[in-house]
């Protein structure tokens, strides 16, 4: 074995001399390219002293007794390399070639030792050890290396890790030990892909597991944390190339495609016109025929460390959704050859999860081998059958979709359980403008209220008393309704849906108020829709039913779903690289949230949320579902509101009690996502309290926190910059101000993206219950002779469609039952501790109370799902309410909830 260099030269540079980086870093440990600038002369062997490092910050007493008892010499010490035997990268299935002879002579990987401590004597950073790292055995997916240093002793405290990877391929390294020193190992966790020499002759560093403030940075680092920083923000030119690391902002410009079709133009989102968040940068070039807007080419880029793992690669993007979208969807198009014919009886929609529908087969692996849940028998070598999972809520109660009273239960245990408003003004009055949309004051009046609640209460009292709640798309909707009208085989209401609490605590439905704004030279139009007992009226209630439902599917996928964990957790992404260092405590406490986020969201912009794409083409509004989402996002977003209970207090669902479980009282005492929710916000709000309070002692260590407040700024200031201005913005001045903020992110992230995305084939899978679009107006709007023969005749064809085409309904479902799956490497909150958090006592204790609290909410969830009185969740035919159930298994859809954002 080569005998490595050793440093003992410390005048290679001074503290704030700043070298030029040209890739950065994005995981989870401080990792960068970064040029070695310690010297590298040799000095003797025989040159000891007390050896110290390794010492995190060792008291005066702890120096003094360990000088007395070891012999003055340098130490050996080995360095452990575990690097992850990946498929697509460094370790691929190919023939010897150079890799290998580099391997065979020991020069995989050259590491470096970087102390921690300035030279007293100098003022300047003391100089690396170098040592070759080389290839000693493998265990199952990961290969071991060793390096061998010897280190004098008054080299100091190891803080960092020089990497070069030696091959001409990237590899992903999984951690660094160090063993040999008094105290014991240092661990350094890399998770992160090292680049080639050959492509990038800048080194990456890695530090060392221990979290400091920046105030508390040991002087021979703080060139390092900085100057990573930097590198991080890259300069905000250029196009971002595949495997570069660079975090930076734009605004949602390249969701149309106006030089492959005019119809494709779109607007772009983020401004005054259109404010939205911020994505991330990729710097692509313009559009020919509309300058402000970027082309699109068939990757969109993030930076390396945010991409898949190869496990969820193979396993979820590449193999399932990329099928899903680029091949099965066209696919489904070539088969139904009418993209406007709808299901002409209800058998027929059964028949996709007991006959199938027949498709091309797919080159190369075939459907079965990609999409086992969807392709259950191969029909003969030139077709496959395409045969939809039966949900469990068909399995469980078939007609679970036509009942009411399994409507209103959805609202509070179902796919989107926070839309509910607790009605506290009478009468309904709209707050847009009466001259462009008409009186304000809604057609719901009290004498029909009342004539189905007369036996309970008046309305007055049942206002009084909370007993009235709502779905309201009225004033959200109805500025959209003249656009999406001029779409082909779509229409739109505003919609009011009323529902009275009854003794039993659940909700029943009714009135719906369907509204057509001034529209063609035509006066507003609305009518109120109820629960009637003559077959006309009750025809119509489900036609209703069935427009608000589509309104209810449409604001859960764009607003719920996508802007409130998706595109709103970006920013927090992008300011968290470019301003919190990877030894920042708060990055570390934050960065298990933000896992696969930004590769999940440019994959959405790749095919779901762009021109054309899944959701305009099957969701109403149609092709102005993101300006939809930027509208409710100007209107209603604020950060404040995202904690879970100031959610459940400003939709008037719970007020303030100190004696109440939580501290709130819920308008509804059985609200299964609030139940549930409320448990994990504590438990989450509990580790997060316990964390930050270990590093920050005091108001001024938070004020004094120059990154801390950088990504704060940078958050409110840019990543959602259009919102800059708005006084609801937390201050950041104490722990709890901290506590609160990450508190709400990771609720975002974790409990409410759970609760709003792993029930969507649940709930959806039989698209009746959630239709994603209305395709025809009510029979009574205008009515048509033609058309009210045939509602007279056939109601239920007239329903039918109402509902969306075989084309869209088909694509949806194909789509939902992807995206409701667990990913196979997925991480559960508080099942696995980070390595970081374990190598500090008091986090670690902290971490295994939240993680044991997690534990209780499975027993509690289950107790509560065993409760017959508990009505919202549990009944006959009822789906028990588990998605905010911590703990899943790979494959698994309906429960689990994971520490970041899974599609």
């Amino acid at each position: 074995m080569m005998k490595p260099k050793l440093h003992s030269s410390y005048t290679s540079r001074p503290l704030l001399s700043s070298p030029k980086p040209l890739l950065v870093h994005a995981s989870s440990h401080a990792s960068f390219p970064f040029p070695s600038s310690r010297s590298s002369s040799s000095c003797p062997k025989t040159q000891r002293s007390s050896v110290l490092v390794g010492y995190n910050n060792p008291s005066s007493a702890n120096k003094s007794a360990v000088e007395s008892t070891i012999l003055q010499q340098s130490t050996e010490v080995k360095a452990v390399v575990t690097v992850k035997q990946t498929v697509l990268g460094f370790f691929a299935d190919l023939p010897i070639g150079r890799d290998d002879i580099i391997d065979l002579f020991g020069k995989t990987l050259l590491l470096e030792l970087v102390s921690a401590e300035l030279d007293p004597k100098t003022g300047l950073e003391k100089g690396s050890i170098k040592g070759y790292a080389k290839k000693i055995e493998k265990q199952g997916e990961e290969v071991e290396y060793e390096a061998k240093f010897e280190v004098p002793a008054d080299f100091g405290q190891v803080g960092a890790i020089f990497v070069e990877n030696e091959h001409h391929r990237e590899m992903y390294i999984k951690d660094i030990v160090l063993h040999g020193f008094v105290t014991g190992p240092i661990h350094v966790t890399c998770d992160s892909w090292v680049h080639s020499k050959f492509d990038n002759k800048q080194k990456r560093v890695f530090f060392t597991n221990k979290s400091y403030l920046p105030s508390q940075t040991p002087n021979g680092l703080r060139r390092l944390r900085e100057e990573e920083l930097v590198s991080l923000r890259g300069n905000g030119s250029g196009e971002r190339k595949t495997g570069e690391r660079i975090y930076d902002y734009d605004v949602y410009n390249d969701l149309g495609d106006p030089d492959n079709d005019e119809e494709l133009a779109r607007p772009v989102l983020g401004g005054k016109d259109n404010p939205y968040p911020r994505r991330c940068r990729t710097g692509k070039p313009r559009t020919k025929k509309d300058p402000y807007s970027e082309t699109r080419g068939s990757t969109f880029y993030v930076p390396r460390d945010e991409e898949f793992s190869e496990v969820k690669q193979s396993t979820f993007s590449a193999k399932t959704v990329y099928s899903v979208l680029h091949a099965l969807v066209p696919s489904l198009s070539g088969v139904l050859t009418d993209p406007d014919l709808g299901f002409p009886y209800f058998t027929a929609i059964d028949s996709l999860y007991n006959e199938g529908i027949d498709v091309p087969p797919f080159k190369g692996e075939g459907w079965r081998n990609l999409l086992p849940n969807l392709f259950k028998t191969l029909k003969d070598e030139t077709s496959e059958v395409l045969r939809f999972n039966t949900p469990e809520t068909m399995e469980r109660d078939r007609f679970f979709w036509f009942r009411d009273e399994e409507f209103a239960r959805q609202t509070l245990s179902g796919l989107n359980p926070c839309g509910l408003k607790l009605v506290t003004e009478w009468p309904l009055k709209s707050e847009l403008d009466p001259k462009v949309y008409g009186p304000a004051e809604s057609a719901i009046t009290t004498e029909m209220i009342e004539e189905d609640i007369r036996g309970f209460c008046t309305v007055e009292e049942a206002i009084q008393q909370k007993k009235l709640f709502i779905l309201d798309y009225h004033d959200l909707l109805l500025p959209f309704v003249g656009l999406v009208r001029g779409l082909k085989d779509t229409t739109l209401y505003g919609s009011r849906t009323l529902f009275f609490l009854t003794p039993s605590g659940t909700l029943r439905p009714l009135a719906i108020e369907l509204t057509r704004p001034p529209l063609d030279g035509k006066p507003q139009w609305r009518q109120v829709f109820k629960q009637t007992w003559d077959s006309t009226g009750i025809w119509l209630w489900r036609i209703a039913k069935a427009h608000v439902l589509a309104h209810e599917s449409g604001y859960h996928q764009l607003i719920s779903h996508w802007l409130r964990t998706h595109c709103c957790t970006e920013p927090y992404i992008i300011a968290a690289n470019r301003q919190l260092s990877a030894m920042h405590p708060i990055y570390r406490l934050l960065h298990p949230h933000f896992r696969y986020t930004m590769e999940i969201n440019a994959l959405a912009r790749q095919a779901l949320i762009n021109a054309g794409g899944i959701i305009e083409s099957s969701f109403a509004p149609g092709k102005y579902s993101l300006q939809f989402s930027s509208f409710i996002y100007g209107k209603l977003w604020r950060f404040d509101n995202e904690a879970l209970p100031k959610d459940l207090i400003s939709r008037g669902m719970a007020v303030e009690d100190p004696s109440a479980p939580h501290g709130l009282k819920l308008a509804i005492e059985d609200y299964p996502y609030a139940n549930d929710g409320l448990v994990l916000w504590d438990a989450i709000k509990n580790w997060v309290s316990d964390y930050v309070n270990h590093y920050y002692p005091s108001p001024d260590s938070i004020v004094s926190d120059q990154e801390l407040q950088a990504w704060w700024t940078e958050v409110r200031t840019v990543g959602h910059g259009d919102k800059k201005d708005e006084p609801w913005w937390p201050k950041l001045n104490t722990p709890q101000d901290l506590i609160e903020i990450a508190t709400t992110i990771i609720w975002i992230v974790s409990g409410h993206h759970a609760a709003v995305n792993f029930g969507q084939y649940t709930y959806a899978g039989y698209f009746p219950n959630r239709p994603t679009v209305a395709r025809r107006n009510v029979p009574t709007e205008d009515p048509v002779e033609e058309d009210l023969k045939l509602f007279w005749e056939k109601p239920e064809v007239t329903l039918l469609a109402t509902f969306p085409t075989k084309l869209q309904a088909t694509r949806v479902m194909a789509v939902l039952d992807v995206l409701s799956n667990h990913s196979p490497d997925e991480e559960y909150l508080g099942e696995k501790i980070e390595a970081a958090w374990e190598e500090e006592p008091v986090i670690k204790a902290a971490f295994e109370k939240f993680s044991g609290r997690l534990k209780e909410l499975e027993g509690i969830i289950d107790e509560r799902n065993a409760d017959v009185n508990l009505r919202n969740r549990a009944g006959a035919g009822v789906v028990p309410y588990e998605l905010l159930k911590p703990f899943s298994e790979p494959g698994v859809t309906g429960k689990g909830v994971p520490y970041s954002i899974s599609i």
